[in-house]
C-alpha cells in the first residue's frame, strides 16, 4: 500500500491537486472581494442604500439592548442574529464561482470533443501492402 501511495504521489496527481486547491482558494478570496466590494454596493445603492452585510434579524438581544445599527454592533453586544445579508453575499459569490467553473469545464469539453472529432490520419501501409503495391506497379509496367 505504501508503494502504491508513493507511485500516486510521484505521478504528479497530488501536486496537481494541491495546485488546484491553492488556486481555488485564491480565486475564492478574489470572488468574495468582487461580490462584497464591487457588485453588492451598487445593488445596495439601487435598493435605497442597503448594505447587504448589515441585513440581519435579531433573535435575542445581547448585554446591551437593541436596536442595533450594524451587524458588528449586534455581535459586539452579544446578540443572537440571523445574518441573511451575509448569506445573500455568499450566494452571489457561489454563483460567480460556479459559473467560472462551468465555463472552464465547458471549454475543456469543447476541446476534448474537437480532438475526438478530428479525423485520424490513415494508418501507414504494412510491409505486405507495400510489397503488393510494388508487384502491382511492375505488372502494370509489363502489361
Amino acid at each position: 500500500m505504501l508503494k502504491e501511495f508513493k507511485e500516486f504521489a510521484v505521478k504528479g496527481n497530488v501536486l496537481d491537486m494541491a495546485v488546484g486547491i491553492i488556486i481555488g482558494a485564491a480565486f475564492g478570496t478574489v470572488v468574495k472581494s468582487l461580490v462584497a466590494d464591487v457588485i453588492m454596493p451598487p445593488i445596495g445603492m439601487l435598493l435605497g442604500g442597503v448594505d447587504f452585510t448589515n441585513l440581519f434579524a435579531t433573535i435575542e438581544a445581547g448585554t446591551m439592548p437593541g436596536p442595533y445599527e450594524t451587524l458588528a454592533a449586534a455581535q459586539e453586544a452579544g446578540a443572537v442574529t440571523v445574518n441573511y445579508g451575509v448569506f445573500i453575499n455568499e450566494i452571489v459569490a457561489f454563483t460567480i464561482v460556479a459559473f467560472a467553473v462551468f465555463m472552464i469545464v465547458r471549454s475543456f469539453n469543447k476541446l476534448k470533443r474537437a480532438e475526438e472529432e478530428a479525423p485520424a490520419a490513415p494508418p501507414e501501409p504494412t510491409k505486405e501492402e507495400v510489397l503488393l503495391g510494388e508487384i502491382r506497379d511492375i505488372l502494370r509496367a509489363q502489361g
